[in-house]
């Protein structure tokens, strides 16, 4: 699929994918340890859920706790380092045009929509289940999935603690860039939620570009 926002990686190098994530589906890829991963989004607003595993070892896998901890910091932006439950390092995000992105508003599904929304939303798709089905694509399956980043949805926190999820901060053409530590699976849910502003309430495509910096192109 072709877009008419032609925007290059943010993190120049040898093109080594470069495909569209529908809106309301997932995607995946495996990013060679060294490559980039850029995300464009593409209409601005957009929520784009993610999850991240070693290419090697799907047990080694993302976590929320263990990043926040080690950088002190409850959002991601340029420098945070996604790191796995034992700290180690899986993707780096090096350079980020947002400035803000989620870690804590989890992953839409059926019965969180039934519950936030109403019993008439239970028929929506969610973004459990598009990690489900592309997770499977892996050998991923319900047990394997974790608490994930929300990257460009904007959850605010209030000083009692209370979460808000409120127009993102993001911007037709906006990007992040995440280097691969190691071999990283990377599964994401190109967010189709339509009952809150986390994506304006209409889902938008995104682009997914992955580059080799230092290549020779």
């Amino acid at each position: 699929m072709t877009t008419t926002l032609d925007v290059p990686a943010l993190v120049p190098g040898t093109v080594i994918l470069d495909e569209i994530a529908d809106a309301f589906g997932p995607w995946s890829a495996l990013v060679r340890a060294g490559d980039v991963l850029t995300i464009v989004d593409l209409h601005g607003n957009q929520a784009v859920d993610t999850l991240v595993y070693a290419g090697d070892d799907h047990s080694v896998r993302y976590s929320a706790a263990a990043t926040v901890a080690a950088q002190r910091n409850l959002f991601l932006t340029t420098g945070s380092v996604l790191r796995s439950d034992d700290g180690t390092p899986l993707m780096t995000l090096v350079a980020d045009e947002v400035g803000n992105h989620d870690t804590v508003g989890g992953a839409c599904s059926q019965e969180s929509n039934t519950l936030r929304y109403g019993h008439h939303t239970k028929h929506q798709h969610a973004c459990v289940e598009n990690f489900l089905v592309e997770g499977a694509k892996w050998g991923l399956g319900k047990r394997d999935l974790v608490s994930n980043i929300n990257f460009f949805m904007n959850v605010p926190v209030d000083p009692d603690g209370t979460l808000g999820i409120v127009d993102g901060l993001s911007a037709p053409g906006k990007r992040l860039a995440l280097r691969a530590e190691r071999d990283a699976l990377a599964l994401v849910s190109n967010c189709p939620q339509i009952n809150n502003p986390c994506n304006g309430f209409d889902p938008t495509a995104v682009r997914m570009i992955v580059t080799r910096p230092g290549a020779d192109e």
